[in-house]
């Protein structure tokens, strides 16, 4: 794990990327924003979580890290050691995680739960929804540190990159650390309700997009060619072939909007 801080003091905003470590996206733009050093209005810590995985070009070495916190000083793997330091690294501090996704092009949030704090943030950064995970938030870092995680684009892709710059400038801005103003936007919020499974397969497709709904009775999906059909209509989100090993990804339902916040006098 690599930390570092831009201004003094002890910081209350944290930014972490590379907790997975084949989604590079995060890591290029806190290497950037670590070499550029902008001024800033507040201290923020810079960490970079996974070092061995991203060493390895892997998600993870033994256990995925972002289904491990809070993690334990005694874990039997790599990334359970690490959730236990990387918790105790981000204590106190709201954290902005960076991630890529095999599903989805246009960057998105996901949160813990829709508060005041998501409200506020989110409408300002540069995303097309924003995911609850529900009752599917066990071991992510945001069951165990106040965090807004973001999906910066397609995994590997230079387009993932340019957005994980522009939304780490963005969350920056709109928290105070860097100076100016934001763009502020109407973002629908998703809450996921169930786990899309897949079943051992050769061969995976899909046949929807995500975050747009999915009609009872419409194919959505199929292993090695026997179909899945919709038995209720849903949205479908973090939706791909091959993103996850045992899932296609999970259904929501639409269940706000949020508006942006008033501009400061």
């Amino acid at each position: 794990m690599r930390v570092a801080q831009l201004g003094s003091g002890t910081p209350e905003v944290a930014v972490v990327a590379g907790v997975h470590g084949d989604e590079p996206s995060g890591v290029r733009a806190v290497e950037q924003l670590l070499e550029e050093r902008p001024s800033v209005e507040r201290p923020v810590k810079l960490v970079i979580a996974n070092e061995r995985a991203i060493e390895c070009g892997v998600r993870y070495l033994e256990e995925d890290l972002n289904r491990a916190f809070p993690g334990d000083p005694d874990a039997a793997t790599h990334e359970g050691r690490l959730a236990h330091r990387l918790t105790d690294e981000l204590a106190d501090c709201l954290t902005f995680s960076m991630h890529s996704t095999q599903s989805h092009a246009e960057p998105f949030a996901i949160v813990d739960g829709v508060g005041d704090l998501t409200r506020r943030i989110v409408p300002q950064l540069p995303v097309s929804a924003m995911v609850e995970t529900g009752n599917f938030a066990d071991g992510r870092l945001f069951s165990t540190i106040e965090t807004i995680e973001v999906e910066c684009g397609l995994q590997g892709s230079e387009r993932a990159i340019q957005n994980a710059h522009r939304l780490l400038r963005a969350f920056l801005t709109a928290v105070g650390v860097l100076p100016g103003d934001t763009v502020r936007t109407e973002v629908p919020v998703y809450q996921l309700t169930d786990v899309i499974d897949k079943q051992r397969a050769e061969t995976y497709e899909v046949f929807v997009e995500n975050f747009v709904e999915v009609e009872t009775g419409e194919t959505f999906a199929a292993a090695d060619g026997i179909e899945q059909v919709a038995d209720e209509s849903f949205y479908p989100v973090l939706m791909s072939p091959y993103g996850y090993q045992d899932v296609f990804g999970y259904t929501a339902d639409r269940i706000d909007v949020l508006t942006p916040p008033p501009a400061a006098d």
